[in-house]
Order: structure tokens, then C-alpha cells, then sequence
């Protein structure tokens, strides 16, 4: 099994590409500041994750902009600090402000040399139109919650992808699905029986972070610490 072998990487965005749990620390700075107890970077994270994943279970067709609007209400009530309308709609709509990571960019530029490039996200039309900004990159198809009307690791978003990349040409079995969260991606990648590439952004720090525990850890055909590393094994691969 190569890089090479692929015809198509299948992307999750948020926190493979853009990262996202620097978007939310930045985001919930003011909240944080109201809180009478210190709460690690880790905590808030994994809040977050709880409420996030609740939320978008009970409620699959809201926009991602409108679960976030929840999810920081429901911070705010777990931590015992007081919010307004006002607050819970600037976080909706702070994805907007989420960076890319440093190596985001230029590897999508030489990767969409080589690969069809493909998003599957957990967000919606809009906040995504803000992050392709970041990119630069033209994806060949765009895939998102808003689109399929529910949020990984539902196998709905996962189903809707693989009829609608073979609209365009790929086969399952061409397809490398590269992403950081093994609850949202690799673990539904698991169960389809799709080759998979873990983005391991985490790889210096404890947990899962703004992602949910997977519980059992699936299994991964490729790890890399970064897109950058990718680049870098796929040039190593061409050259045999």
C-alpha cells in the first residue's frame, strides 16, 4: 500500500486543515475570562466536544453556525457565568476567523497536483466559504453537514459521499480519507472499508481535544504529524 496508489484524498477540515481548536480558544477568550476557576486549554476543549457532539446529535439538520450559538450556551451555563443572544451569535459565526495551520496551503497546492482533492465537513456552506479562503485551493467537490442534513460520524454523511464522488469518477477503492479526528472520520472510515491517513496534529499533547473520545481506536493505513509530512512521504514515494 503506497500514496501513489490513490486517485482521490477525501478531507476532513476542521482541525486537519484549519484549526480549529485554536479558532475556539480564541473565540471563547471572553467567556473564559468570567469563569471564577482556572480551566485548562484541555477542559475547554473537551467541553466543547461534549456539547458539540450532543448537540449535533439531537439536532442534525441545524447549521453548524447554530450549534455553535447552543454550544456556547451551554458553556456558559455549565461553567455558572451569565451570556446574552448576542454572545452565543458572534460565536456562531467566529469559524469565520478560524486560521489554517501554517502547512495548510502550500501542501494542498501540490497535493491537488497529484490527487482529486474532496471535503467532507462537519460544518455549513458558508463558514466553509470563509475557511476555503485560508486554503487556496479549489476542491473538486465540497461535501458539508448543511448538504447531507446530519454530522459524522453519522454513516449518512458517509454514505452521501461515496454515491456522489462516483458521480465524478472515483471508485471507493481510490479514495485515502485523511483526517485528524478518529471519532468523526477514521472510525466511520473503519466500518466502509476506506484506506485512511490520520493527521495527528495532537501528536504532542494528551487526549482528543476538541474531538470525542473514539473509545476503542480505529485502525489508520498512513500517520503523519502534519500535511507537511504527507508532502513529503508522497514526494519520497514518487521517487520511489
Amino acid at each position: 500500500m503506497k500514496l501513489t496508489d490513490y486517485k482521490a484524498l477525501t478531507f476532513d477540515v476542521y482541525g486537519t486543515l484549519i484549526d480549529w481548536e485554536s479558532g475556539m480558544i480564541e473565540g471563547l477568550k471572553a467567556l473564559v475570562a468570567r469563569v471564577d476557576r482556572n480551566l485548562s486549554r484541555d477542559e475547554i476543549l473537551e467541553a466543547h466536544a461534549r456539547h458539540e457532539s450532543t448537540q449535533q446529535s439531537y439536532t442534525p439538520s441545524y447549521k453548524y453556525s447554530r450549534v455553535l450559538e447552543i454550544v456556547y450556551k451551554r458553556l456558559a451555563e455549565e461553567w455558572g457565568v451569565t451570556y446574552t443572544r448576542e454572545d452565543c451569535v458572534a460565536y456562531g459565526q467566529s469559524v469565520k476567523n478560524w486560521p489554517a495551520f501554517p502547512d495548510s496551503a502550500d501542501a494542498l497546492a501540490y497535493l491537488k497536483m497529484h490527487y482529486k482533492l474532496v471535503v467532507l465537513s462537519n460544518v455549513d456552506n458558508e463558514s466553509f466559504a470563509h475557511s476555503n479562503k485560508k486554503l487556496g485551493v479549489e476542491f473538486d467537490a465540497c461535501y458539508t453537514a448543511e448538504d447531507v442534513g446530519s454530522y459524522k460520524p453519522a454513516d449518512r454523511n458517509f454514505d452521501y459521499m461515496l454515491e456522489k464522488i462516483g458521480d465524478i469518477g472515483i471508485d471507493k477503492s481510490q479514495v485515502l480519507h485523511t483526517a485528524e479526528s478518529m471519532f468523526h472520520d477514521h472510525g466511520p472510515a473503519n466500518r466502509y472499508g476506506l484506506a485512511n491517513c490520520w493527521i495527528y496534529r495532537r501528536h504532542d499533547k494528551e487526549g482528543f481535544g476538541a474531538t470525542m473520545n473514539p473509545g476503542e481506536m480505529p485502525r489508520y493505513d498512513f500517520r503523519f504529524n502534519s500535511m507537511a509530512d504527507l508532502v513529503k512521504a508522497h514526494q519520497d514515494a514518487l521517487r520511489g
